[in-house]
């Protein structure tokens, strides 16, 4: 099998948000290897040394190299090096992006007299070249003179006409495009697409759609499941839920498609791919698994530049190092815990899917009622905002078709009612009839019923893959560690004592909760107390409508755009008497409103925030207004929180529960065994959930623990939107 040599789109799509953690590292110097390969050597408080790599030669890259991974200085500096030197020496590194789906990165340099971009294209013949801050080429590798664009000094940089962005893609502009190939399906994924072969073969293995079905046979369904595995591909991209893997070549004598893992990891073997995720096209391949993708982009190209020199041999008498079997046992567990949840996701969703649908036809009469009337409106040209006006009217009239509806969205052409006792929400399609509507929540719960079937099998291969690695340390440590050098020290503290060092416990029993508020936003305040908010419309509507009880207090911010927030007097099903909440209460609710509202996404330090009885809430305007889904009007007086500072914690919780937790930091160092702050920032949400994990991680012994736990993308959920950044 041939080695990958160039980082393809969905890679530098992974690699951009790691890159951009360099953000602030100080230029040194530029170097210039062979015509191709550009070394910019770089200063950063955090990191230390930064060695930033980009070869656009016939191999073709961009990531951060270990020190030790990087040759020495050549000689006398070409002139491209000088001319870099000249204008990059002292300048911040200010970011990097990708441009559109392809394969060019653009970053960003400031100094005090003059700003530098500089562009990467990493696709056909290769380039590299610095702009000044009108965009204009002040130097390139390579000058390119076509008729659809110009590379040269002087010239306006022009980048190349845009490819569409499949993991941006609608089902219908997916399906147009599709249909308008006359190949194959992986074909078309390939080119019309812009997946590449090896992405589109991976997105038909991942949908369950055999890769040479033509065009013209492919239906509705096929599109579906393609699609959705885009939308797989993509959602953890953009989540940051990578689990980088270094493919190798099998050793000789492996059977294809069964991989031998017995030295999976060793350096002697000749890499073959690097991928920011496990790819099921490559589960015939013995494979290695790093923490980060720009680490595993590293080392890929390090190994594959010793392949190629011929000088990947080990001594016949070198000792073999032992594998770190701890490390690739707890990656197998955490991906079965990944595939469990999403297993039980999978389950609940479909559930959901067919007590809808049972709930369309249980509630035929009223459903035909609410489709009939919105059609016959829509037929005589009467607006959907008209439409909506005259349903909440016939709610307040006590008519029981108007008083189900509780949205209606004229842009999708769709209307939300509420059917059974628990007032389950069912979109319906206005255009349609009640079976149509019925058979569609049919047909998409058998969508996720397909899923489930699939990560059944992923779990089933991944336990495989686990005790295959447990087999393996076992024959290790039985053939080749020496007497006494085992990893079990004992528990000298005996059975029963109770220890609270969780930070250096070995080992820490995951108890997970099962908690009815952790859809929501929420934390427990330092005296107890159950806070909750809204994610988005629908939910600050649920939690009105749903869980606030009399007793309560409603929070909300004075900036426009901010969650509901309930400081909860007792559980949803418990009755309540009335509560005199502390004041240091009341201010952790306050504080939890404004740190996750458009306060914290416009940057402000701090914001105001105001408290009401539940009684002051309602949703009826004042004659002749309106408000928006989510939006509630208070009447009466408030008591207000000024300056409320814009600050939450993450952190791991170890007992009675084990989970990741989040909210005001003073409410969450006294639950947490170790948690870090955050305040309105610079680094993107999905990189100062990284930032916080990894801080997090190195506090525990157990390692695995805090990724079981307390991942990044847990991590994320307690993270206010917008940007932020670790507080020393």
């Amino acid at each position: 099998m041939d080695p990958k040599r160039e980082l393809s789109s969905i890679d530098l799509s992974a690699l951009v948000t790691e890159l951009g953690r360099y953000e602030g590292a100080k230029v040194d110097k530029a170097y210039l290897y062979d015509d191709d390969l550009l070394r910019l050597k770089l200063r950063d408080f955090d990191h230390g040394r930064v060695e930033l790599m980009i070869e656009v030669g016939d191999v073709k890259r961009a990531h951060v190299a270990d020190a030790e991974h990087v040759a020495d200085a050549p000689g006398r500096p070409p002139n491209f090096a000088k001319m870099l030197r000249n204008r990059l020496s002292g300048a911040d590194f200010a970011g990097v992006t990708q441009y559109e789906f392809d394969r060019i990165l653009t970053f960003e340099f400031e100094r005090e007299d003059e700003n530098t971009t500089l562009v990467a294209e990493l696709f056909g013949q290769g380039n590299v070249a610095a702009l000044d801050e009108t965009g204009e080429v002040v130097g390139s590798l390579s000058t390119v003179r076509l008729k659809s664009r110009t590379v040269a000094p002087g010239a306006q940089y022009e980048y190349p006409a845009s490819r569409l962005n499949p993991l941006d893609v609608s089902l219908d502009a997916f399906v147009r495009h599709m249909d308008e190939s006359d190949t194959d399906v992986v074909r078309t994924l390939a080119t019309q697409l812009n997946l590449g072969g090896l992405y589109a073969e991976e997105v038909c293995s991942r949908a369950g759609v055999e890769k040479e079905t033509p065009i013209d046979e492919a239906d509705e369904g096929t599109y579906r499941a393609l699609h959705g595995a885009l939308e797989d591909i993509a959602d953890r991209l953009r989540s940051g839920d990578i689990d980088p893997r270094v493919y190798e070549e099998p050793l000789d004598g492996a059977e294809d498609g069964a991989p031998d893992d017995s030295d999976a990891g060793s350096t002697d073997r000749p890499v073959v791919d690097v991928t920011p995720f496990p790819l099921s096209e490559r589960e015939g391949l013995p494979s290695v698994g790093f923490d980060s993708f720009n680490a595993a982009v590293d080392e890929y190209f390090y190994r594959l530049a010793r392949d190629d020199e011929g000088a990947g041999d080990a001594p016949a008498d070198a000792a073999p190092s032992r594998p770190d079997f701890e490390e690739e046992i707890a990656k197998q567990e955490r991906i079965i815990e990944q595939q469990r949840g999403a297993i039980e996701g999978f389950e609940a969703q479909a559930e959901t899917e067919r007590e809808r649908a049972e709930l369309v036809y249980a509630h035929y009469d009223l459903v035909d009622e609410v489709l009939s009337t919105v059609r016959e409106a829509r037929g005589n040209d009467v607006s959907w905002e008209e439409i909506e006006e005259t349903l909440e009217a016939g709610a307040e009239r006590g008519i029981p078709a108007a008083e189900a509806v509780v949205d209606v969205d004229g842009s999708a052409g769709t209307v939300t009612v509420e059917l059974g006792e628990d007032g389950l929400a069912v979109e319906l399609e206005a255009d349609d009839g009640v079976e149509v509507n019925a058979d569609r929540l049919y047909r998409e719960a058998k969508r996720i019923e397909e899923k489930k079937a699939g990560a059944e099998e992923a779990i089933a291969s991944t336990r495989e893959e686990l005790e295959a690695v447990k087999e393996r340390k076992a024959a290790w440590e039985e053939g080749d560690a020496e007497p006494g050098t085992g990893d079990d020290d004992g528990d000298e503290a005996g059975d029963g004592e109770y220890e609270v060092d969780w930070l250096s416990r070995k080992s820490i029993p995951i108890r997970r909760p099962d908690d009815w508020y952790e859809r929501f936003r929420w934390f427990h305040t330092s005296t107890g107390y159950l806070v909750i908010g809204g994610r988005n419309a629908d939910q600050n509507e649920e939690l009105v409508k749903k869980y606030m009880g009399k007793h309560d207090r409603f929070f909300h911010t004075q900036a426009h755009g901010g969650p509901v927030t309930l400081l909860k007097a007792a559980g949803p099903s418990e009755s309540a008497d009335p509560v005199d909440f502390a004041e240091e209460t009341l201010r952790e609710a306050a504080q939890f409103a404004v740190s996750y509202s458009s306060d914290w996404k416009d940057g402000r330090g701090a914001g105001d925030a105001y408290m009401v009885e539940p009684d002051q809430v309602s949703k009826t305007p004042e004659s002749g207004e309106y408000i928006e889904k989510g939006s509630f009007v208070i009447r009466g007086d408030r008591t207000y929180f000024e300056d409320v500072p814009c600050r939450v914690a993450v952190g791991v919780q170890c007992e009675p529960v084990t989970r990741a937790i989040g909210g005001p930091p003073s409410a969450i160092e006294g639950r947490a065994a170790a948690h870090v702050t955050l305040e309105p920032g610079m680094y993107a949400q999905n990189d100062a959930a990284m930032m916080a994990y990894r801080t997090l991680k190195e506090r525990f012994a157990d390692q695995s623990f805090v990724r079981k736990v307390a991942s990044a993308d847990r991590l994320q959920e307690f993270l206010p939107p917008g940007g932020s950044e670790l507080v020393e």
